[in-house]
This record gives structure tokens, sequence and C-alpha cells, in this order.
């Protein structure tokens, strides 16, 4: 490759000579003197004239062909100086079997502007400073960067740069622009989400990390919450979470309607479905990892932006040349100002809680008030070019006053509070070190805090209920990487874990206590092998798990290949076997006030098993022309659930019973991606059941399943400041389970309950939406950009059911009550943005 570069640089400088000999012939013609700077003209290459010019013409000549300004003084000297100004520039960008990159990043060292690539490699950029470091980035390529007059010429040609491949980075894009831009695929099968070169979906105004990855075929939430993904049928407790290799517990605001995670600094997400890499345990269903950036800009730089909901704001801040500081924060202010998305969020996140509505309180009064923030740092400090020091912190807080207020019969007023907070406090930090050509290793350790705490107190009773949740978790990690060719890296770690696990219930009247805590200690080591090379990717792992308290050993096989058949046609194979030993549970509905129902619990070996998954995917790709389809085959089984976690509203919701859910099915997603518009429609069909052997019926349907579930969208480049894009979604409706017909309550000791009939034999109606985004971008100056964004979610305002289940009638104790929850009606948000 490097002969290829100096063969290309040497055909530029055909039929050119030094400056500075053609400046000396030119002297020794007419008799002048020319005064520069060495350093100014010494590296420099000029086509000579056809024929001798006169003096004047001369002079224009070399004005018209360098980047230097030639001015004659008097008859005897000519001043040579460096121009200061603008230029245009345009290149082409390829790898080294000379593909074009599509996507790869073009950044203006310490201004705001930058390009990325068309489907020819190509890039455009006015207005740029001679003297001005062109910096180019692909991921899984070495960056370079240029300064802006190497791409000067006066035949205004576009400057081709070739990339080499990262011998550090075998996982290489095989898609660079999946759905829209920022969205792409890995060799491996996971899916890259670049928050910096993300571009529009419908119905989102940021780039709302957990409301995008929705948009991929087996992902989504069958209740609209980002606090409740489901890949390929599995809860959202069986997502493992990490931000900067912190393992996080809680991922949303407003109690899962909006991603907790800020995206300005967020650099990077891979989300992994199966063939996970055996660094990564826990999360039996998927792993979504997301980075911050890495890298010590030149420049300060940083945004502020608000949307109906919050504000927010980040900085990146140079400290030294090997020093920087990353923070960002965001808070709502819907303790301040309500607007009409946050009404329809309030409506949503609280319906059928004791928040929206309290049936046992007449000739009194409800009052409520939430906000949200977050916030997050990273201090970067390179001690030179081989090892570098990371550490990060980020808090994520919801929390809600509720008040409520009656009149005694004697006319006395009385009112009461009830709060409930979320937390989840993180911290982390890394060494990176490269030792030699080919041995590097990195060292990391983190510290994830998450509590849930609810003071209730209810007016009617007298009572105060107190609940807490906690989880404590560290960890520290040792990898060892070792490239044993260019195309051939050998992985080995450690990883030592220890969680803490705290719940707690109190009752004022009836005096009641309750607390629980768990331990549990796991040894971890790996190894992994990663190949890669022109049509083949390869990726074998394996993990063994050893639990301290259980004296428990499990291996764990991970596999993922990729191979190319011909040109346009791939096929790919992952499995793995992963387990996980902290999961969700719902004790009753209207824990932690109804908002927030769901509590982590530890595996303990008798009631509650550690969890295990197998799951196998068979696909095929083609990507030809601009046009992607992929066709996925997967089978899942997870064994070690329990009843208790899955949320049942049937008879069988307070029943003490572990088990296993198998799902089966496949995924389609065909892709049309060009530079004025992507368009993509994808399909999902799946089969999920439960099997809980001491339960009858034994085998019934997963409360997840979702048969069929299509989604399209078109995204245009209308102009090229202004995009726009509408796409909608359509599922059957997943499972719940009716009373018995004539029958609808039974006595239970004491008490009344709804008499559940076959579980999850009947379905809700259909879900659809439609969803729609705009986006406009444009400047303030030169070093000042500011975006423009509009959307819609539920254009149509369709009032889909997301969830049903029974009551017994308060005035009627033989009949029940059908309850819905119902998901977002029509809901606009706006955002602006501005980056500097």
């Amino acid at each position: 490759m490097l002969f290829v570069c100096q063969l290309i640089q040497g055909q530029e400088r055909i039929n050119k000579e030094p400056l500075i000999e053609l400046l000396t012939k030119i002297e020794a013609q007419h008799e002048v003197k020319f005064s520069y700077a060495v350093s100014d003209v010494r590296d420099l290459f000029i086509k000579s004239p056809d024929k001798v010019l006169s003096l004047s013409e001369y002079i224009t000549y070399l004005n018209q062909n360098t980047l230097l300004n030639f001015e004659i003084l008097d008859e005897r000297y000519i001043t040579v100086t460096p121009l200061n100004k603008e230029i245009s520039i345009c290149g082409f960008v390829k790898e080294n079997n000379y593909a074009p990159l599509l996507g790869a990043n073009i950044i203006v060292s310490g201004t705001s502007k930058g390009a990325i690539t068309s489907f020819d490699g190509k890039f455009e950029l006015n207005n740029i400073p001679v003297n001005a470091k062109i910096v180019i980035s692909f991921i899984g390529f070495k960056s370079e960067s240029f300064p802006a007059s190497d791409f000067f010429t006066v035949t205004n040609d576009c400057k081709t740069i070739y990339l080499l491949e990262e011998a550090q980075a075998l996982n290489q894009v095989v898609i660079t622009k999946f759905l829209t831009t920022g969205l792409q695929k890995l060799k491996d099968g996971s899916t890259l989400l670049n928050t910096e070169k993300f571009g529009i979906l419908p119905g989102l105004t940021e780039p709302d990390i957990l409301q995008s990855i929705q948009a991929l075929p087996g992902i989504e939430s069958t209740n609209e919450s980002i606090a409740n993904i489901n890949v390929r049928g599995g809860t959202n407790d069986q997502n493992l979470m990490l931000w900067d290799d912190i393992k996080m517990y809680h991922s949303g605001h407003f109690f899962g309607l909006i991603s907790a995670y800020n995206p300005n600094l967020t650099n990077k997400v891979i989300v992994t479905k199966n063939g996970t890499s055996s660094e990564y345990s826990d999360g039996v269903s998927s792993t979504i990892n997301m980075s911050t950036k890495d890298k010590i800009g030149t420049s300060f730089t940083g945004g502020v932006g608000f949307n109906l909901i919050s504000a927010d704001a980040f900085l990146e801040i140079p400290l030294s040349h090997n020093l920087g500081l990353h923070i960002s924060g965001r808070r709502s202010f819907t303790d301040a100002f309500t607007s009409p998305t946050y009404d329809k969020y309030f409506e949503r996140s609280f319906q059928d809680s004791d928040i929206e509505t309290n049936p046992n309180l007449s000739d009194g009064m409800t009052n409520s008030e939430f906000l949200f923030y977050d916030y997050t740092a990273k201090l970067l400090y390179d001690i030179n070019s081989d090892h570098k020091i990371r550490a990060n912190v980020i808090s994520i807080s919801n929390n809600l006053d509720y008040s409520e207020a009656y009149k005694t019969n004697e006319g006395d007023s009385i009112s009461k509070s009830s709060n409930l907070s979320q937390e989840n406090l993180g911290a982390g930090g890394s060494w990176t070190a490269q030792w030699s050509k080919k041995f590097r290793t990195k060292v990391s350790g983190f510290y994830s805090k998450y509590n849930v705490d609810a003071s209730d107190e209810r007016v009617q009773t007298n009572q105060i209920l107190a609940q807490a949740n906690e989880v404590l978790e560290t960890g520290a990690k040792l990898n060892t990487y070792y490239d044993i060719s260019k195309h051939l890296t050998l992985l080995n770690g450690y990883e030592f874990s220890e969680i803490g696990i705290l719940n707690e219930t109190t009752v004022s009247a009836p005096s009641y206590e309750r607390t629980k805590k768990d331990v549990l200690r796991n040894h971890a080591v790996y190894t992994e092998m990663e190949f890669a090379k022109h049509f083949t990717f390869v990726r074998l792992g394996a993990r063994l798990n050893y639990f301290q308290k259980f004296d428990k050993l499990l291996i764990e096989p991970r596999v993922s290949i990729r191979q190319k058949i011909v040109n346009a046609l791939a096929l790919e194979l992952a499995g793995e076997f992963k387990n996980q030993s902290a999961t969700q549970i719902v004790d009753f509905e209207d824990d932690f006030l109804g908002v927030e129902n769901r509590r982590w619990i530890l595996a303990n070996e008798e009631n509650i098993p550690i969890s295990t998954s197998q799951q196998l995917s068979f696909g095929a790709e083609f990507s030809q022309n601009d046009l992607s389809i992929n066709l996925t085959a997967f089978y899942k089984d997870v064994d070690g659930i329990t009843v208790s976690n899955q949320g049942f509203y049937n008879n069988f919701q307070y029943l003490n019973a572990s088990g296993s859910y198998t799902v089966k099915g496949i995924e389609f997603l065909a892709n049309k991606t060009t530079d004025t518009y992507s368009a993509w429609i994808s399909y999902t069909n799946s089969s999920n059941d439960y099997e809980f052997k001491t339960l009858t019926p034994s085998i019934f349907p997963n409360n997840v399943d979702i048969e069929h579930s299509v989604s399209m969208a078109l995204s245009l480049n209308i102009l090229e400041q202004l995009k726009v894009s509408l796409g909608g979604m359509w599922r059957t409706g997943q499972p719940y389970t009716k009373p018995v017909e004539g029958n609808e309550t039974i006595q239970n000791g004491s008490t009344t309950v709804v008499n559940y009939d076959t579980p999850n034999r009947e379905r809700l109606d259909e879900f659809m939406r439609l969803d729609a985004s705009l986006h406009y971008t444009f400047k303030f100056s030169n070093s000042v950009n500011a975006s423009f964004r509009a959307g819609v979610i539920n254009l149509t305002n369709q009032r889909n059911s997301i969830n049903r289940y029974f009551e017994v009638d308060p005035n009627n104790s033989d009949n029940a009550i059908q309850i819905d929850n119902k998901s977002l009606g029509l809901t606009p948000n706006l955002s602006f943005r501005v980056h500097f």
C-alpha cells in the first residue's frame, strides 16, 4: 500500500519541478530577486510554463498555480508570502482495494465544519482556511490528517485518499448506511448507531438511543416504553445495558418514554442480538453497548438544545494537548412548565396508577409534580500515544411528588404526600496500553448503584407504605489482545463482579417490616479468536463463569461467522450460551405507587434459579446497487425464568414456579439507500411459548408473543438542509387472559378475586401507528451550526390497547371489570439545537 501511495505521489510530480528552481530561472532571465522564507517554498512543486514569459506573466502564473502571494515591490525585488485565505476542497476516500467508502467522516479540525462521503466516496467543503487540518476517519480504518493546502489544485481536481485497515478493528462495517445515516451493520451481525452522524427517523426529534434501535427487526416494545425493550421475545431485564463499560440498571426518563442516555456525547451504540463476544456476560436476550467520545479535541466545542420536555448542554474541553474533559447535563422543566407533549407523556406513564386517578377519594383533590435529570462527565488523559487513562461518571434521576387531600365529616382539611424517586449512579475507569506492535491490554473497573424508593401516604387508611429496591454492583476486568497476524487477533481476559440487592418494605398501620439482602460474587475467564480477511469473518470464543456462593461453573461457547459467497451475497451464522443472575419481578401491581412496580432480585438457586439461554441464528444478506436485503431465522431458549418476573395477569400471578420460554422465527429487512432518500420495510414472524411444568396448562403463549410485526419508512433529503421522514408500524396484538364467562370471580379465603380462564388465549386488537419527522439545519456563522426538528408520534391518533387486565367490580363482586392501558395518542414535539 505504501508503494501505491508513493507511486501516485510520483505520478503527480511528472512534468513538475521544485518551485525554488523555477524562481532561480526567473531571477536569471529577468534580473530580479525573490524574497521568501525557505520553509514556505522548500517542498513545493510546480509545472513549468511551456514557453518563456514576461516578468508580469510569470507573476500572474505563479499566483494562479500556488498558494503563495507574489508581489512586485520595485524593478528589482519581488516578495513571496503565504496566503491567508479560504479555499474549496474536494476528495475521494477509498479503502486499499480501491472501493469507495460511504459514510467516512471528514472534519475540519478546530471548526464545526465537516462532511460525510457519498456513495462514490466523494466529499466537498467550501471556505476552508488554507492552513486548516483535515481529519478523515472511518470505523475499522486508520484515521488520516492532511493540511487543507494538500487538496489545492489549479484544475480543481479532487484528491484521492486511501485509508488502511486498522489491525485492532477487524469487525468492519459491511453496510455503511443502514436505514438512515449513522446506522451501520458490522460483520459480526451487530448494529452500530453513530449518534454524531445520525440521520432522521419517523417521530423522533432527537437521536434517542433506545428509541432508535427499535427500528431494527426483532426489537420492539410491546408497551411503547424504552424501559421495556423486547429483543426476540425477551423481557427488558434480559438486556445487558453498558455505558462506557459501566453496567446500568435503569434506562429511561418519564418512567420509560425517553432514553436516559444523552446522545450528544454518546458516540456509538452497538446492539448485539446473538453471537455476543465472550467478553460480555449477563443479558440473555441482547447486549446494548454504549461508548462516549474517546478523543481529546484541539478546540473548545459544545452545544445546547431544548425540546418541549427538557433542556440540555454538553461541552468538550481540551485542558491541554493530552488532557480533556467532556461533560453533559439535561433537566426537564416539567415542574415549571407543561406542554402538550408533557400532557401526553404524563397520561401515558401514569394511567391506571395512584397518580392518575384514585377512585377511593371522594370530596378530595390530588396534585403531582414530576421532574428528571441526568449528567455525565469523562476525563481523558493520554500519558503518551501508547498509554491512555479514562475516568467516567453518569447519574440518572427521576422524581415524582404526589399529594392528596380531603375533607373530614367535621369539615377539616387533611393533606398527605407521597414520593417516588428512581436513580442510577455509575462510575468507572480504564487504562489501555499498547506494549508492542502486536500486544495491548485494557484494565477497567466500575461501580453502579441503582435505587428506587417510594413513600406512599394514603389518606383513607391513614397508612404509610415505604418501599425500597437497591442494587449495588462493582466489577473489574482485564483484557489482553495479541495480534497473531494482520487478520487474526486473540483475546484473553478475566472478570470479577460482586452484586448486592436490597429489598425493603415497611408499613405503618399495622406495623410491618420486611428486609431482604442478597450478595453474589462471580469470577469469569474468557478467550476469543477473531479472524477477518477479505470475504471471511470468524469469531470463536468461550467463557467460564464461576459463582462462588453456589460453587457452580457455567461454560458458555460463542460463535459468529460471516462468509461472502459471491460479491453481493453473504451467509451469516451466530450462536451463544449466556447466563443472568439478576432479574426483575413484580410482587404487587400497586408497588411503588403503581408506576414502577418492578424490583430487582438475585438468583438463590432454590426458587429463583440463574437464568440461562441458548440461541442460534442463520441468515443471508444480499447487497448491491444501494439495495440491502437481509433474511435471518433464529431459535432461542431461555431457562430459569419465574412466574413473578413475567408480570402475569391470570390465576398464576401469585404462585411460585420456574420455567422457560422458547421463541423461534424469521426476520426480514429490505433497505434501499441513496444520497437523496432511504426506504425500508422490515417484517418479523415469531412464535413464543412458555413452559412451566408445575402449572396447568404447562405450555401457553408468552406475554410478549407478537406473531407478526411490520414496520416501514421513507426518509427524504428534500434540500441539502431539509430532511423529512414518514413511517409506520403494524403488529398483531399481544396475548391476555380473560375471566371465565359466567363465573368471573371466585372466593379465595376471605378475598374475592378474578377467576381467570385459560392463560393468554385471547389477543388484543392489532397495534398500528404512523409517525413523521422534519429536520432543518442552518448556520449562524462559520463556527456555529443550528438545527430545528419537529416530530409527531401517532399522526392518526390511533387509540391502541397495549395491555388488558381485569379487577373485581367494587360495586358488584360477582363481576369483573376490564381495564385497558392505552398507547400514546397524537404527540407532537419540537427541538432546537445549537452546536459551536
